[in-house]
């Protein structure tokens, strides 16, 4: 008998249409792909040869549960560096991507009956995440022409007695919208006593506005990010978790119990990442944001309706209604007779059925060639 935790999980759906696509492919077909959070470059070489190095130097073993110091002190650094922040390496606790360090969260602070209160839209695995605790997902429908952002008065209204912890993203998976300083300071403050959760993994890609921290803005927040997006390590498995100090024993025991130490080679890659040259994550930033403006003006010139612009990441959400209520049967629609795989907006919440999320994670001939592919599928 399986349990009721997975039970009425959802599938990702965007990994599904991944998988459908890499199946034309084996079969001949030419797919575009336009689905996946993933970038199409590569990892730098240095980073690579620092893995390289620390393998043949025998760094192969268990680490320090929260990590090797060097790459602690590396993120407390990046940190402290960026935001004039104050970090002890002591709050860093390093995983295996950020999914593991959003789990060992929800199993510090989680128990049946609680409520994390998050935005609808939102990243697709975030509610069931929740839920394998027992817990509620208290949903916030946001509003497009706010960008889908995570109001702060709208927090104040949700806030009650179950609630453990407010969960925000930020540059933002699906919309690609980014919260303003004042908009963090507000939800910080409105916060008070609860904790703030907040994801940042896509921190660094940033094309219109300032790259912030909650972290500027409180002490009572855990940070979740890593290297799969800024550096292209998403194989890599390598993320990290920033807590407050009290905290931090309890995360490192969970830690030591499920998963015992991130991998010590990896580890190693991410010193480099941190304390390398960044020219090609600057390269990477000019690259996207040439991208976003043109699968923009693309898109609507489609037809399809993107009332805020994206600002950071490397994703838009596009108002797709007109072309049917469900996102999920477009999107199957459109990759097996166009040939272009798109994210079903319903991956992402109610808040997102009708839209389609398109990532523009791949190159411009690509995108050229997925955005003729859909307008002469769409219109034609």
């Amino acid at each position: 008998m399986l349990s009721c935790n997975v039970i009425d999980m959802p599938p990702f759906h965007v990994m599904e249409i991944l998988e459908r696509a890499q199946e034309l492919e084996r079969a001949g077909r030419h797919i575009i792909h336009l689905e996946i959070g993933e970038p199409d470059l590569t990892t730098a070489p240095h980073i690579c040869e620092a893995a390289s190095e620390a393998m043949c130097a025998g760094e192969t073993k268990y680490t320090h549960s929260q990590g090797i110091p060097q790459l602690r002190k590396a993120i407390a650094d990046n940190y402290n560096r960026k935001f004039e922040l104050d970090i002890d390496p002591g709050q860093i606790i390093v995983t295996s991507g950020t999914s593991p360090g959003l789990l060992l969260l929800f199993i510090a602070l989680l128990e049946q009956g609680d409520e994390v209160i998050m935005s609808n839209p939102h990243y697709a695995c975030y509610p069931n995440f929740v839920r394998a605790m027992q817990a509620s997902p208290r949903f916030i429908y946001t509003k497009e022409e706010g960008g889908f952002i995570l109001e702060p008065s709208e927090v104040c209204k949700a806030i009650n007695s179950k609630t453990k912890a407010i969960l925000v993203n930020s540059p933002c998976n699906p919309t690609g919208q980014v919260m303003t300083a004042k908009q963090l300071m507000e939800l910080a403050v409105i916060a008070g006593d609860v904790p703030i959760i907040s994801d940042e993994i896509y921190q660094g890609l940033v094309y219109e506005g300032e790259d912030h921290t909650i972290l500027e803005y409180t002490d009572n927040a855990f940070v979740l990010n890593g290297f799969s997006k800024l550096y292209a390590m998403t194989g890599w498995r390598l993320g990290y978790l920033i807590s407050p100090k009290q905290y931090v024993r309890t995360l490192q025991k969970i830690q030591q119990n499920f998963f015992i130490s991130t991998n010590s080679f990896v580890q190693h890659a991410g010193v480099a990442a941190l304390n390398g040259p960044q020219e090609q994550v600057l390269e990477m930033v000019r690259t996207y944001d040439k991208r976003r403006r043109y699968m923009l003006e693309r898109i609507r010139k489609i037809g399809l309706n993107v009332r805020a612009e994206p600002m950071g990441a490397y994703y838009i959400l596009a108002d797709a209604r007109q072309y049917g209520a469900s996102s999920l049967e477009l999107s199957w629609r459109i990759l097996e007779e166009a040939g272009v795989a798109v994210t079903p907006g319903i991956d992402f919440g109610e808040g997102a059925e009708g839209y389609l999320r398109f990532s523009y994670a791949n190159s411009i001939e690509n995108i050229a060639e997925g955005m003729d592919r859909l307008e002469k599928y769409l219109n034609g």
